[in-house]
């Protein structure tokens, strides 16, 4: 039996999504389709996960009442989880879909401010669980230093487990000074990474296998967007196009390519198959409207296209 997937959300949401016909300044938006998904890197591939069929543990810190919503709508995505109780409120985003101009607005708070004794129970928690993998995603809070989750690699590989990174900044730089198994920032936070710029396709390949070489990440996906993503391993580079589709939203893709990529690597497919499958449930993602995310069968026939497509 495969053991659990454990993620950890460090700035969790309660994500709110509605429809619109035309967002005006001033005047009084009407909205349809309103939904609310328990949201926040690890939170939405532990959801993916759980779509996948894959064991999946989310650990994650929440307070006040916008907390105790995220714990509802955890547990009605049939998330196993733990809460870290915290003094200050959870965030709430909300995201819009204007339907006459088919644009889609953002609208993510900063959240709470965190305390060290809050941030340093979910990693103690964390020390406790039995895990092959620990994926950890997202942005940091407010109060919460730059080593987080460079700390934690170190707990992960002392378990003996992988841990499978995705955040940017400085919060990335501690990691990989550190060593991940799997990194996967976007172009333009590895570029931001590097100091470089790397819209040139050589000049990228350049950069991620520099940094692999250098043991920051034993395997790098970088995003790309409408081009599709690139790996880069020490075999060397690959990449995979995105399939054609018409997007609907982008809300939660990258969490979805982590989720898919971590379930392929976790049943033993081999990294190029994996990568493929995270490209696959990435592209399920923006099928969706507002907050929701894949589906098990867009993600299958999106992999299998690719698979048969290289």
């Amino acid at each position: 039996m495969h053991k659990r997937i454990v993620t950890l959300t460090l700035n969790p949401a309660v994500d709110s999504s509605c429809t619109a016909d035309k967002v005006k300044a001033i005047h009084k938006v009407r909205t349809t389709n309103e939904r609310y998904d328990p949201g926040g890197g690890g939170i939405n591939v532990a959801r993916v996960l759980n779509e996948l069929g894959a064991g999946s543990f989310a650990v994650y810190l929440a307070g006040g009442r916008p907390g105790d919503v995220l714990d509802e709508l955890i547990t009605q995505a049939g998330v196993m989880s733990h809460r870290v109780h915290i003094l200050e409120s959870t965030r709430m985003s909300h995201v819009v879909f204007e339907e006459s101009s088919g644009q889609e607005f953002r609208f993510t708070p900063e959240g709470p401010q965190i305390r060290r004794s809050e941030w340093q129970a979910a990693l103690d928690f964390i020390e406790m669980l039995d895990f092959d993998y620990v994926v950890a995603s997202g942005s940091l809070p407010r109060g919460v230093p730059e080593d987080v989750y460079a700390r934690l690699a170190v707990s992960v590989k002392r378990r003996g487990g992988r841990l499978i990174l995705d955040t940017s900044g400085p919060a990335l730089a501690a990691a990989l000074e550190e060593g991940v198994y799997m990194a996967k920032p976007s172009r333009g936070e590895f570029a931001g990474l590097v100091g470089r710029n790397l819209e040139d396709p050589k000049d990228l390949e350049e950069a991620a296998q520099e940094q692999v070489a250098a043991g920051g990440a034993e395997l790098l996906a970088i995003t790309l967007g409408h081009d599709g993503a690139m790996l880069a391993t020490q075999d060397g580079i690959h990449r995979l196009a995105t399939p054609k589709v018409t997007a609907r939203s982008a809300v939660g893709a990258g969490d979805s390519f982590v989720a898919g990529m971590a379930f392929g690597l976790s049943r033993g497919e081999d990294v190029r198959r994996a990568f493929a499958l995270g490209v696959a449930a990435g592209t399920a993602t923006v099928l969706t409207s507002g907050t929701e995310l894949c589906h098990q069968s867009d993600i299958e026939h999106f992999w299998k296209l690719l698979l048969t497509s290289e």
